[in-house]
């Protein structure tokens, strides 16, 4: 039962600053050393370079993108918002490909906070909200968790593992 995780979680250089936010967890030790982590970066599979300019959520959230009412942009007012919705899409693709069971996130990220985002001003607030990778998953009833939840998907895996989820 793979886990989809945002690629970045695991010390992948692809955030936009070309960072990484590598997590440390006994979860993520033990599906790595399982083969069971399917990672994977939306915005580099929408297209977008690295390092590349900082995006946010410009009028809402990631729901918001998707009923065509917000859209992603650069402060420079670059539209990312097809690139955006295009790596969503593959990053879908590729989690119903591997038979994943849930996704972990990287909180605050445009394409795959789950429970706050950047407020589209570029002025470092955050909103509740989610990117719009996780909209989409949530959209198709995929388990979303962020990295300060690791615990909980740890355990929402195991009764999966138990048949007790």
């Amino acid at each position: 039962m793979k886990v989809w995780v945002s690629a970045c979680l695991l010390g992948e250089s692809v955030r936009w600053d070309g960072g990484h936010c590598l997590r440390s967890h006994p979860a993520l030790a033990y599906w790595q050393a399982h083969d069971l982590l399917l990672p994977f970066c939306p915005e580099c599979a929408g297209g977008l370079p690295v390092p590349r300019p900082a995006a946010e959520i410009v009028s809402g959230s990631g729901v918001d993108v998707w009923a065509g009412r917000a859209f992603v942009q650069t402060q420079r007012g670059d539209d990312l918002t097809a690139a955006f919705m295009a790596g969503a899409r593959k990053a879908l693709v590729t989690y119903q490909q591997a038979g994943a069971v849930l996704a972990l996130m990287k909180e605050k990220s445009p394409s795959c906070g789950s429970q706050c985002i950047y407020d589209g001003c570029f002025s470092g607030r955050q909103q509740e909200g989610e990117g719009v990778t996780t909209a989409l998953f949530r959209q198709q009833g995929i388990p979303v968790f962020h990295e300060g939840e690791l615990d909980q998907a740890w355990q929402y895996w195991q009764c999966l593992q138990a048949g007790t989820g």
